[in-house]
């Protein structure tokens, strides 16, 4: 009653209630997310993608022959529980039908022993023949069909693994892809070098998802990008092709060997390479097909680092992409400062402390050899491969527990960051200068996410910590940096969200940093994102914005449906920009407050976040605990005060 209280008052106009139903929502948010952190003061919550991965894990168990049945059949309820209406599978919930999502799905069902004439099986194989047939899928999926026999190799670019001989200068070099591409390449090239053939025990093929039999068709990249680069990559990727039968093979060895060596410097325990599935994958088969012993500690270590991913229910499991617990800690403790449970901050301070990675150079050094490391990776370790976006939002909240009793580590943190600028202001996510635009076009990289550009919402957040911690607007890299951020503003005031869906996200995290840089309030930039903000709220006072906003054309900010996250957000970079007062903020609180569910979380189904545009989205089980449970403390927090200004970077 207090909730349904708070939302009259608010409607009305009359806030008489709103302190109590604030403190009983925060109370339980507060309960709720305490219960969540571990033994040792972190917190790290489920990570979901889509279908590609738990199908991936199935179809990996087969190439290898060492299937877990129990396993298996919990996995395959899992992908038959999130088959969606039109049949196939989507990249985000409720989403459209995705070919390599829903053609990968098909083949670990029928590996797992689903009959081709089930119900769910016949509605799939369907939905796949109406939209082209398994020929359309991505890059990426023709490969694991190649090694599953089900394409021939002509079906998927030529990637020689000469590619590891080549000088840093060459056009094309791991220094200028992403830290991503870079694991997931690496051992893909001895593969494709290799070419072998899973061992498939059951000996399953999915002929009948092509509308052409794969021998026959001619033209495998017809949905390649009509561009100049884009022809020009073809015709060399031809080229290539032509020549590779008459390369060295003692060329051929050492860059097999140079690969293996790359692999097992980041084999990185039972983290794994990378930290993320599809590398972790392409290694276990890489030691494979290599021939390496089933005992060998690489094969353990790197079999290890897959399991681990595995979430395992009485019913139904899947695999995440990676995990996230510096992410997840970092910003729960900060929700906890702002709900005032201090305790519970300070245990997730001590944790994250001994997560810097201090002694280890990683890639980034490749474009910045002279600086030292000290930044925080997102999973539990990664140290080749620290996390901009994840480094500034630790510093923030160790600097709101305790500056002095961290100062070493906030020191170390933000030489780093500030050499990880890139030379156009912004800062990307892994890399600093990672614009090499042009290999975007090859035909490898048809998710056109190959590299890691500087975006706003990194940028924004960089320079939200480094604000925080004292730098003034007109410091040369907070300059840069807003220039930076004027620079990517969209025409509507929105900013794009890289890392989260989509401009709700980007315009938060901007307007964030816009206010701890103490920009006017008053500038043009502001108003337009304040104003857009406001624009786009629901009619039930919360915001959504579905995956589809990363496609050309389709509405920023908007989705049939609200989510807690971004409605979280929304009320958050308002607040940042000075209208705590405003009714759009009231409505949005009243929205989170009386949707809190009884055990003190929100419901949240819809995805809020990506990997990679247009190609990989993901669902962060934390966001619907922690940001509704900041906006809240921090609308509670202004109004208790009688104050306008947001004091800190987030």
């Amino acid at each position: 009653m207090m909730r349904v209280g708070f939302a009259e008052s608010v409607s009305s106009g009359h806030p008489g209630a709103q302190p109590q139903a604030l403190a009983r929502a925060l109370a339980l948010g507060e309960e709720a997310l305490a219960g969540e952190q571990r033994e040792d003061g972190h917190w790290a919550f489920e990570l979901e993608a889509d279908a590609t991965i738990p199908a991936e894990y199935i179809l990996l168990q087969h190439y290898l022959d060492e299937v877990d049945s129990a396993v298996e059949a919990r996995i395959a309820a899992y992908l038959r529980s999130i088959q969606a209406s039109h049949g196939g599978w989507p990249l985000f919930h409720a989403g459209a039908f995705n070919m390599s999502a829903s053609v990968k799905a098909y083949f670990a069902l029928k590996a797992a022993g689903d009959s081709p004439d089930a119900p769910h099986m016949v509605r799939a194989r369907s939905a796949i023949l109406a939209h082209g047939g398994a020929a359309k899928s991505n890059v990426n999926t023709r490969i694991l069909l190649a090694l599953f026999g089900q394409v021939p190799w002509h079906a998927v670019p030529v990637m020689p693994v000469e590619i590891m001989n080549l000088p840093e200068w060459f056009p094309f070099h791991l220094s200028k892809v992403a830290y991503w591409s870079r694991t997931v390449i690496v051992p893909l090239l001895v593969l494709m070098a290799i070419k072998p053939r899973a061992r498939n025990p059951r000996e399953v093929s999915i002929a009948e998802l092509f509308v052409a039999p794969p021998e026959q068709v001619t033209d495998w990249f017809s949905q390649a990008n009509p561009t100049f680069w884009g022809r020009v990559f073809r015709g060399l990727d031809r080229v290539v092709r032509a020549l590779e039968p008459s390369f060295s093979m003692a060329k051929r060895r050492q860059a097999i060997e140079r690969a293996i060596a790359f692999v097992a410097e980041r084999l990185n325990g039972e983290d794994g390479l990378g930290a993320i599935y599809p590398a972790m994958a392409n290694a276990v088969m890489m030691f494979d097909c290599l021939g390496y012993a089933p005992d060998h500690p690489h094969v353990l270590t790197a079999k290890r680092a897959v399991r681990k991913l595995l979430v395992l229910e009485p019913e139904r499991a899947y695999c995440q992409p990676c995990l996230s617990p510096i992410w997840d800690t970092a910003l729960a403790s900060y929700a906890m400062i702002e709900v005032g449970a201090n305790h519970s901050a300070e245990r997730g301070a001590a944790w994250l402390l001994d997560r810097q990675v201090l002694d280890v150079v990683g890639d980034w050094a490749w474009t910045r050899p002279n600086l030292r490391p000290g930044g925080w990776p997102f999973q539990y370790a990664n140290p080749h491969y620290p996390d901009l976006d994840d480094t500034a939002a630790v510093l923030m909240a160790l600097d709101r527990i305790d500056h002095a009793r961290y100062r070493h580590a906030i020191d170390r943190g933000v030489e780093w960051l500030l050499g990880m600028q890139s030379e156009n202001g912004g800062w990307g996510a892994f890399d600093a200068d990672n614009t090499h635009h042009y290999l975007n076009n090859i035909p490898f990289a048809d998710h056109g996410a190959l590299l890691d550009p500087p975006t706003a919402d990194v940028t924004a957040r960089c320079m939200s910590a480094l604000c925080q911690l004292g730098f003034k607007a007109d410091h040369p890299a907070i300059a840069r940096a807003i220039d930076f951020l004027h620079r990517e503003q969209e025409p509507d005031g929105s900013w794009y969200g890289r890392w989260g869906t989509n401009y709700i996200y980007g315009t938060w995290s901007v307007l964030s940093a816009l206010n701890a840089a103490r920009l006017d309030r008053d500038s043009p930039m502001m108003r337009r994102a304040v104003e857009w903000l406001i624009d786009k709220q629901r009619d039930d006072g919360g915001w959504g914005e579905g995956g589809e906003s990363y496609f050309p054309g389709q509405p920023h900010g908007e989705d049939r449906v609200g989510t807690p996250s971004q409605t979280a957000w929304a009320v958050l970079g308002l607040m940042a920009a000075g209208e705590v007062d405003h009714p759009a903020v009231e409505r949005g609180i009243a929205k989170l407050v009386t949707s809190q569910k009884a055990d003190g979380t929100w419901e949240e189904q819809h995805y809020t976040a990506v990997g990679f545009p247009r190609v990989f989205y993901l669902r962060y089980d934390g966001y619907r605990r922690f940001f509704p449970l900041w906006a809240v403390a921090r609308y509670r927090n202004l109004k208790s005060r009688n104050a306008a200004m947001v004091l800190h970077g987030m």
